[in-house]
């Protein structure tokens, strides 16, 4: 049996659908199901109750309070303490249910600040950047919770850390979408009102690279199979865009014809974040192949349908 956590969530309910197309044993778990993670006994009591009478025990780990540059700006104590609750009370839970593989994503926000290309190997070469420092460190502690119970408990968790998510699904609204999200939704809604300009916040210099959900979810999905291993585990392409000329896309796409304007007064986060998905690749025996632009254009279609 297989649980998912924050099963209805932006990855994980694409992490369920892949599951279901696949015929494989699953349940739902999630807060708006009524099971609280950061509550010791319910998450216990909610493992037990999946688990109960299976031989194979194994869980991915959707669940994650995330938002944007500015959510983390503004609610940075409100991130640190709702997922590291969450990663206390699951590690525990999983070790009282008996759990035998826990496969554990991580934002590439965890890596060094300074750092251009994520390497494995540079994951405790520095700072994390200020402006995802309090989601950043709890995410990189969930590595840490990962490395000590199966130093004391030989629970097998395998953490992926993965790069920007998005695709259908996603959040747009303002405080809680990242940088692709805000901008369709800025973008189409300046179209919609015929206004000339869109500011971009800050220099739109800054280097992401993003992952598709449903890349995502094919790597947490291979995951449960994957050789166990302690380090972390990158999934990645060492690709990424600018924001102003992912913007441009988003613009020409949405054919929208005003102008990008950026506001260097507002925060840029990390200069870049690209990853190096080589021993991803290894491990996995697979890497993300989903073309960035027909991404987008999937991520506008399923944006309109829902939000215009």
């Amino acid at each position: 049996m297989i649980v998912v956590t924050g099963a209805t969530g932006f990855l994980g309910q694409r992490v369920c659908a892949l599951l279901e197309r696949q015929g494989r044993p699953f349940k739902r778990i999630s807060r708006s199901m009524g099971v609280d993670l950061r509550d010791p006994a319910a998450t216990r009591a909610a493992l037990a109750a999946a688990f109960d009478g299976q031989a194979e025990r194994q869980l991915i780990h959707c669940a994650a309070h995330v938002g944007g540059i500015q959510f983390g700006l503004t609610r940075a104590a409100e991130l640190f303490h709702h997922n590291l609750a969450m990663t206390l009370s699951l590690n525990e839970a999983a070790v009282a249910t008996g759990v035998q593989r826990l496969v554990n994503p991580i934002s590439n926000c965890a890596y060094p600040g300074s750092a251009s290309l994520f390497k494995e190997a540079e994951f405790w070469d520095g700072p994390l950047h200020d402006s995802v420092l309090a989601y950043g460190f709890a995410r990189k502690a969930s590595w840490v919770g990962a490395w000590a119970y199966a130093q004391q408990h030989g629970l097998d968790t395998l953490c992926l850390i993965l790069s920007n998510m998005y695709g259908p699904g996603d959040h747009f609204e303002p405080e809680r979408s990242h940088a692709l999200g805000a901008l369709i939704h800025r973008i189409h809604e300046a179209k919609q009102a015929g206004a000339q300009e869109v500011v971009i916040w800050g220099t739109g210099t800054p280097v992401r690279e993003w992952l598709h959900v449903d890349d995502g979810a094919e790597a947490l999905v291979r995951g449960l199979e994957a050789p166990a291993t302690r380090e972390p585990v990158n999934i990645g392409v060492a690709q990424g865009i600018s924001i102003l000329d992912m913007a441009r896309l988003i613009a020409h796409e949405l054919g929208y014809p005003g102008r990008l304007v950026t506001d260097p007064s507002k925060p840029d986060g990390a200069p870049y974040k690209t990853v190096d998905g080589s021993r991803g690749a290894e491990v996995l025996g697979w890497r993300p192949s989903r073309d960035f632009r027909a991404g987008v254009r999937e991520t506008i279609d399923w944006y309109l349908q829902h939000h215009a």
